[in-house]
């Protein structure tokens, strides 16, 4: 959704992804460039070209690495929620003036102003409809990371007890 939604604001939009699997969906979701970070040239090749990061990962990353790629004055927002701390350097911060802040969905209004956004630019989230039955599968391709990009289940499948 963010790259749906930055796309249609008119920004140059990025993906940074660990690997270059979901290429073509990055760029048919409206990225302009899309890079593997597991790649080490890409930290190197991108590094303090950025004004705007917006970090969706809830897992453990080295979040210096990517403080690096802000150029001066830029912001790393951080919306994913790892359960480890984060280490973060001040020096990058401070000698390049970049901030690094977090953020939740907003209150009702900006709630309110972002579906309006989306119903007048035909955004709408990629979603797979499972029945009920197939939620122990869904799990499994969950974990074994084979999902594109959401499951939503059907409740008319759900049985009445």
């Amino acid at each position: 959704m963010a790259v749906k939604l930055a796309h249609a604001m008119g920004a140059e939009v990025t993906v940074l992804s660990q690997s270059l699997k979901k290429i073509e969906d990055g760029l048919r979701l409206g990225a302009d460039h899309y890079y593997a970070t597991n790649d080490p040239e890409t930290f190197t090749q991108l590094a303090g070209s950025f004004d705007l990061i917006v970090n969706t990962v809830s897992a453990t990353i080295d979040i210096n690495a990517y403080l690096s790629l802000l150029a001066l004055d830029g912001t790393l927002v951080n919306v994913g929620a790892p359960a480890e701390p984060m280490s973060v350097n001040a020096f990058p911060l401070i000698l390049h003036r970049r901030s690094f802040a977090g953020s939740t969905i907003g209150g009702i209004r900006e709630t309110q102003e972002m579906l309006d956004f989306c119903a007048e630019n035909g955004i709408a989230p990629e979603i797979e409809v499972i029945s009920a039955k197939q939620i122990d599968e869904a799990w499994e391709r969950v974990l074994a990371s084979d999902v594109r990009y959401r499951f939503v289940i059907d409740i008319s499948t759900m049985e009445n007890e």
